[in-house]
């Protein structure tokens, strides 16, 4: 089933991409047989003939299993922060697809994609071929053609790389593959949100959380050896038969003071070491829940930054929730206070943070200006451009924010674009996601033009 895919005055400013929701006051539209024991002489490891490499692992403690640890982190963590200004970038042809808003790498080479569109597709990054994925339908088929114009928001895959969670043709229902067949197992369509999907997480291998226009949070328990003998690909009409799932529970987020009505759930992110679920909403909070076979929210903070809070992540490693929003990504360590990480300031024109992502101390932000920025959280400080372009040059940082300026992608030159754009030939493109292939040393980011009336995409490899 999968098919490849092959200047006048302005007028008053259109608004902002739905995919990069802003608040109602703005006027604005709605992110893994034993032998025989053989005595043997000790060997010691095999040594490097780099003296810094030496030096290093004599600094770290030897060659004991702690050091060579020890060594490797840094050997990592010097690793991030490089990459950034190593990386090249390869422009990848969508055709005319409208607006990428979520991604996620499923292999070395492959990515799976949502569209504002309502296209679930996967790209080859290698061959550039194009497999369009078919879209799971609620058993009413009424209720979905209500609900066009809105896209695939999210994209997640479970921990082990198994399940594959996104929205279905109805964008209120949420819609599970299989991995790596991408073979349909079950949708979520019935006593589940009532609003547009904006976010997926994965507690675990078999639960998921979503979050929705709607106001509320559902959490959903998969059980792919109980829907074996639903899921099949040879029906009567040659179509997927899926099994249709309802929530465990569903929760509402808490109604502010300050603009009520405005409970939109706009991104999730969640915490496995503690059980717990991050959760930001457009009327400026930002919610932490308890998640195990129910949610049980723990609490709500007011954010310092309350426009355009779009997108959240997550670092493991230092236990801290980054939420993006207008013009600041703010921090917040819940152990210690949600004030103790200074916020940073994108200074990209007021188009707003559209995506991030942690890994290790380096927070990646992606712009509504077709830029990408690195943030080092332990210095609290942007990642600098070297003085000299030299690689090899000893020079160091030249006080110039690093920023990757990403291609121009491709716009559909329509009248919206020559009534309000005056045939503006060169339009910036909001990344709404990015994404990390680590082991091979890859960056997939995706988005299209920020305002919601232009027609156009964005996708591109760096490495």
């Amino acid at each position: 089933m999968a098919q490849q895919q092959t200047g006048s005055r302005k007028r008053k400013a259109p608004a902002v991409e739905a995919g990069a929701e802003s608040s109602p006051s703005q006027g604005l539209a709605a992110a893994d047989g034993e032998g025989p024991l053989v005595l043997k002489r000790q060997r010691r490891p095999a040594t490097c003939s780099s003296m810094v490499h030496y030096l290093k692992v004599r600094e770290v403690g030897g060659w004991g299993p702690a050091g060579l640890q020890g060594f490797d982190g840094e050997l990592r963590g010097y690793a991030v922060q490089r990459l950034p200004e190593l990386l090249t970038e390869r422009q990848l042809d969508l055709g005319t697809l409208n607006k990428v808003f979520a991604s996620q790498w499923l292999n070395s080479r492959q990515v799976v994609c949502g569209t504002k569109c309502n296209t679930l597709f996967v790209v080859d990054v290698q061959s550039g071929h194009i497999t369009r994925i078919p879209l799971l339908r609620d058993r009413e088929a009424r209720l979905a053609q209500d609900q066009q114009g809105c896209g695939i928001h999210a994209i997640e895959l479970n921990p082990s790389k198994t399940l594959l969670a996104t929205g279905g043709e109805n964008p209120n229902s949420l819609a599970i593959y299989q991995l790596p067949t991408l073979d349909p197992l079950c949708l979520g369509d019935r006593h589940g949100h009532k609003d547009w999907i904006f976010a997926v997480a994965w507690l675990s291998d078999t639960v998921a959380v979503s979050g929705s226009r709607d106001g509320t949070v559902a959490l959903w328990q998969m059980d792919p050896d109980k829907f074996d003998d639903t899921v099949a690909w040879h029906s009567e009409v040659g179509l997927p038969v899926y099994a249709h799932i309802r929530p465990k529970d569903v929760e509402a987020i808490p109604r502010a003071i300050i603009n009520p009505s405005n409970r939109k759930v706009r991104a999730l992110a969640c915490g496995a070491k503690n059980q717990e679920l991050g959760a930001v909403s457009l009327d400026g909070y930002f919610h932490l829940w308890k998640a195990r076979s129910t949610l049980s929210r723990l609490l709500s903070i007011r954010l310092p930054y309350f426009r355009d809070n779009v997108c959240l992540t997550y670092c493991d490693d230092m236990s801290v929730y980054a939420v993006g929003s207008h013009s600041h990504v703010s921090f917040l360590d819940l152990r210690q206070g949600q004030q103790n990480i200074r916020p940073l300031c994108s200074r990209e024109g007021g188009t707003g943070v559209r995506s991030l992502s942690f890994y290790r101390h380096i927070i990646t932000v992606g712009t509504g200006q077709g830029s990408l920025l690195f943030y080092d959280i332990r210095a609290q400080k942007f990642l600098e451009e070297r003085a000299s372009a030299n690689l090899e040059s000893s020079s160091g940082p030249s006080g110039r924010k690093l920023r990757l300026a990403c291609g121009r992608g491709w716009l559909n030159h329509n009248d919206f674009w020559v009534n309000y754009f005056g045939g503006m030939e060169v339009f910036p493109n909001a990344l709404y996601t990015h994404c990390y292939n680590w082991p091979e040393m890859k960056l997939f980011v995706a988005g299209g033009p920020l305002p919601a009336g232009l027609h156009g995409n964005y996708a591109g490899l760096w490495s």
